[in-house]
């Protein structure tokens, strides 16, 4: 998963399934994984057509690294970006095999720009470790759309496209601290289930979520960091809803975690507050839709980023730029919005949910 400014040097993966176009601003986010009720990652939604070149131009083969399909957010940035591809008569579209082996990956990278590819694309399983690789690339004449976890350097990919992790947090503290204020609530008890809190996104999502709660005199109380994982979120939110006997709101970071986050509130047999996910699944937006647990609302991180990598780089590698701005060159850097799913609004977003 990266974060909302590529300048922050933050890494990340994570949750809806999307296929956004890449206009003048593509739009909204979301993460998670476990037991697919669907096939892993759930169906790739119907893409976006051609961000500003939907005319066939110069055939290109557009190269694609990500890390392996082991959580549901990541298995729908592969079948986006496969799907987005399928959508291109001029595009042929070569995918390595996923791996969360850092030295596996930068192989793959490598043959890839030993092949000459036209453009690659790249979901790093660690942005700092495969900046070489990157700039390898780059200094090959192969311009790289760097997804998500971002490089260490600029010099290793031509364009940045992710994720706002301060942004959902942010979304995530205003949902809970109007919702509080307008209940008339003094001195809320706030919880906070985190990710892996060594991630600058994980830090970047709490940095958003504290302050927008500040803006309403509001604090986060209770905080337990999980793993992005079910049974992660299982555990530590059974041992945060053991140390905080009273609760009014709680913000879980990961949806895909978040099954396990549920699972520990039924278990414990508490309703006495409400809850706000992450990253926007369609498992999470379902429990939305139906009303009947404490879960109200999740912010989005969509993983249609990786359906407007692709879009991108063929732009990128044919030469051309995106029709909807005024310069002939695609931007440098493009930072998804996260928004705000909640009953109200849940049927236009379920449709790109992926399955957690």
């Amino acid at each position: 998963m990266k974060m909302s400014d590529p300048s922050r040097g933050l890494h990340r993966r994570r949750f809806l399934t999307g296929a956004l176009g890449v206009g003048a601003g593509a739009a909204l986010t979301a993460c998670t994984s476990n037991a697919p009720a669907a096939p892993a990652g759930g169906p790739a939604v119907a893409p976006a057509p051609a961000a500003g070149g939907s005319a066939p131009g110069t055939p290109v083969t557009i190269g694609f690294s990500a890390p392996a399909a082991d959580h549901g957010w990541i298995a729908a940035i592969a079948n986006n970006a496969q799907a987005q591809a399928k959508q291109f008569p001029d595009v042929t579209f070569e995918a390595v095999n996923p791996t969360n082996d850092i030295a596996q990956q930068i192989a793959a990278v490598e043959t890839l720009i030993n092949r000459g590819v036209d453009a690659l694309v790249i979901l790093p399983n660690d942005g700092s470790q495969l900046t070489r690789v990157g700039q390898q690339a780059m200094d090959a004449g192969i311009p790289v759309i760097n997804l998500d976890r971002i490089f260490d350097s600029p010099l290793a990919y031509r364009t940045w496209i992710g994720g706002d992790n301060y942004g959902m947090g942010v979304s995530a503290g205003h949902y809970i601290g109007k919702r509080l204020r307008d209940a008339g609530v003094a001195n809320p008890v706030i919880g906070e289930v985190a990710g892996i809190d060594n991630l600058p996104l994980t830090q970047e999502r709490t940095r958003g979520f504290n302050d927008a709660l500040a803006t309403y005199g509001f604090s986060v109380g209770p905080r337990q960091a999980a793993d992005f994982t079910a049974q992660g979120g299982q555990e530590v939110t059974a041992n945060l809803l053991q140390a905080a006997p009273r609760l009014d709101a709680v913000w879980n970071h990961d949806d895909d975690q978040g099954i396990g986050v549920l699972a520990a509130i039924n278990q414990a047999g508490r309703s006495e507050f409400f809850m706000v996910g992450g990253a926007g699944s369609a498992n999470a937006m379902r429990e939305i839709q139906a009303d009947t647990s404490v879960l109200k609302a999740t912010v989005t991180y969509s993983p249609s980023m990786a359906s407007s990598a692709v879009a991108l780089a063929r732009l990128v590698a044919q030469g051309r730029g995106m029709s909807d701005l005024a310069e002939p060159e695609v931007p440098a850097s493009i930072t998804l919005a996260s928004a705000t799913i909640t009953k109200e609004n849940v049927a236009t977003y379920l449709p790109l949910g992926f399955e957690s």
